[in-house]
């Protein structure tokens, strides 16, 4: 039998500074923006853990904690928590800092599910997760319980599809 290769996790880190097209009208920074950022870091950590292409299957639920301003720096870390035989967890910690105080802070975390797909388009087996320490263990834990939740709401989602009131 064939066993797939383990991999540590790189962690990942991505920084930007917020220009004014990125606000809104209070001087602060697009939500879809930071997700789009997010979004980025994910799959950069993805594709370095595995070495393969990756997509976006979803997110979880993210919680805008402090707000980031025109002229702030920010930074995304992004690393792989959990991985299943095609799919990944990606948790990126969203940071915020002022340029010229310094001052940091922690703007949000989110969890990105990845899957890594092949040139056919098709999803492709990654490498196995190490996990050594006791906080790899815990983010190994949360990212299994993530999973888990992902593949409840996908069995439990069995609405029709809409109409496309475009075409009516």
């Amino acid at each position: 039998m064939n066993e797939r290769p383990i991999r540590r996790t790189p962690l990942i880190r991505m920084s930007d500074i917020v220009l004014p097209g990125q606000t809104n009208n209070h001087g602060t920074m697009f939500g879809g923006e930071v997700l789009a950022m997010m979004d980025r870091a994910a799959a950069i950590a993805a594709i370095r853990f595995c070495r393969q292409q990756v997509v976006t299957a979803s997110t979880e639920r993210i919680d805008f904690r402090t707000p980031i301003h025109h002229g702030d720096l920010v930074d995304m870390l992004a690393k792989v928590i959990y991985t299943g035989t095609t799919s990944l967890i990606v948790r990126i910690d969203a940071w915020a800092e002022d340029p010229i105080s310094g001052e940091r802070r922690w703007c949000t975390t989110g969890f990105y599910s990845m899957v890594s797909v092949g040139i056919d388009g098709r999803p492709t087996a990654i490498p196995r997760l190490l996990v050594e320490t006791a906080t790899e263990q815990a983010d190994w834990e949360h990212g299994a319980k993530i999973k888990a939740l992902i593949s409840e709401r996908l069995k439990a989602n069995d609405a029709p599809i809409p109409a496309d009131p475009l075409t009516l």
